[in-house]
């Protein structure tokens, strides 16, 4: 099977999904932050009522004999069968897959499960005992307890992941090559870990296997004192990385990717000659922010949805420069992007002074864009509406098809904004009744946002666009 991505807006064709699992009804207000959840969640909502929805556009979009003509049985089908792996029912697709499913099949190969027990139980500091016990469970048994942390013999034996539901963080496909990446928090170092087993053993990836691109820790990190490598850590978030141009990759240096590890990987992307262009966008490293995808994604090749206040900011750091000079104090947002390119044979290097400046230079030189560039900005660019639906995932939207994409319902000016950019918004469950009913058709659909019931869903800061890890998409 062939995995190829070289941007964020031709056709998706195959993606890796994971659905709310019981590990987010596990996560406690005590506990909620060190896993990285602003809020608790209901999760019976979020599956029934949001998240269900997202999988039966993934399917009638990627995978339309799964579920054309059985919507009427599956949404009348209150066990949600159809939803879940191992289940008589369940859709199992070769183009929405579930990374649930590729954990089981590893863990049905005997030296496979046994490796990563013990590396499991190392990072989770659980006893002989306990790993001895993980190692006699089924396939589909460990699975569970692996990602949620609960084995319904025994109880928790540790933390759940429930940030899994975010598959985008796991790696990208840049190209042909895989860059399985490494997460920042310790609350996501159990499902980096359980990532890497998958690319590595799974037989869908073996053609893969010799293009899989690891981050490491280099001699002058772990030579350190301890109390002077926290800060030198070479970690990087599949949210920051964005496979925009056949030929250009964004890296977005953040709160959860180190500026140590962008230029490792561009290096090895360039010693790889994967690509000859890469971008480092340093944003503010805040929770506000988190990822560069929290705060633009594309839409169509000359069309982008982001949060104005970030998008010329070396123009309103220049003109607040004025008042500082005069003695008023201005907090102005800091935002760096250098380019890195090769040339000739040779390494060079420019610099953009606003982020709108490198996305209109993306679409019409990269993309060659025969149409002007449009900015779509959350909320309408309207106080306070900016920012607070920039929080509920306004700038994360997924791309199925050049021009469609899915967003939260929540974001009601942003939507506005898209209507005036000459967008069609439409609810995922007014859509899906159309495609069942033949009134519309994939093929017809174009210009248009789908919108995620998300009321549970925006708890947990991440939109379609983290909730997905794209490995095909048609090439540009």
């Amino acid at each position: 099977m062939d995995f190829h991505v070289n941007s964020e807006t031709a056709t998706l064709k195959k993606l890796i999904i994971h659905s709310p699992d019981s590990g987010l009804g596990k996560v406690v207000p005590s506990k909620a932050q060190d896993w990285l959840f602003e809020d608790i969640v209901h999760l019976e909502t979020m599956r029934k009522e949001e998240y269900d929805y997202y999988v039966k556009l993934l399917l009638f979009f990627l995978d339309p004999t799964k579920i054309k003509g059985k919507l009427s049985t599956i949404d009348n089908d209150t066990s949600r069968n159809f939803f879940i792996p191992g289940k008589p029912e369940y859709f199992k697709s070769e183009n929405v897959i579930e990374f649930e499913t590729l954990l089981t099949d590893i863990l049905a190969k005997g030296d496979v499960k046994s490796k990563l027990v013990a590396a499991v139980a190392a990072i989770e500091e659980c006893s002989y005992q306990e790993m001895e016990y993980f190692s006699s469970l089924s396939a589909n048994e460990l699975t569970r307890l692996l990602i949620t942390g609960l084995d319904k013999e025994k109880g928790m034996y540790f933390s759940p992941v429930p940030n899994l539901i975010f598959t985008r963080d796991i790696g990208i496909m840049i190209n042909d090559h895989f860059l399985l990446n490494k997460p920042a928090k310790l609350a996501r170092r159990r499902e980096s870990l359980l990532a890497k087993y998958v690319f590595f053993n799974h037989p869908m990836f073996a053609n893969l296997r010799s293009n899989l691109i690891e981050i490491e820790e280099n001699e002058e990190q772990f030579l350190m004192p301890e109390d002077e490598q926290s800060g030198k850590e070479e970690t990087l978030e599949g949210g920051d990385v964005m496979m925009v141009a056949p030929n250009h990759l964004l890296i977005g240096i953040s709160e959860r990717t180190s500026v140590e590890a962008a230029r490792q990987i561009m290096r090895k992307l360039f010693d790889k000659k994967v690509l000859t262009k890469v971008t480092l966008v340093k944003i503010p490293a805040k929770r506000d922010y988190m990822h560069i995808d929290t705060i633009f994604t594309q839409i169509k090749k000359n069309v982008w949805v982001l949060l104005a206040s970030i998008g010329r900011t070396a123009e309103k750091h220049k003109r607040d420069l004025i008042w500082e000079d005069l003695g008023q104090r201005n907090k102005a947002e800091e935002l760096m992007i250098k380019q890195f390119f090769i040339e000739d044979g040779l390494e060079k290097s420019r610099a953009f002074e606003n982020l709108e400046d490198l996305l209109i230079d993306i679409s019409m030189v990269d993309l060659k864009s025969d149409e002007p560039v449009k900015f779509v900005y959350s909320g309408n660019n309207t106080f306070p509406y900016g920012a607070r639906e920039q929080w509920t995932d306004s700038c994360n939207l997924l791309v199925l098809k050049e021009g469609v994409a899915i967003g939260y319902d929540r974001n009601n000016k942003t939507s506005e904004a898209f209507v005036e950019a000459g967008f069609e918004v439409v609810h995922a469950k007014d859509l899906l009744e159309d495609l069942e009913n033949g009134v519309k058709s994939v093929d017809s659909i174009s210009d248009t946002i789908i919108l995620l019931p998300s009321a549970e869903l925006s708890r947990a800061r991440g939109g379609s666009h983290c909730m997905s890890l794209p490995i095909l998409r048609a090439s540009l």
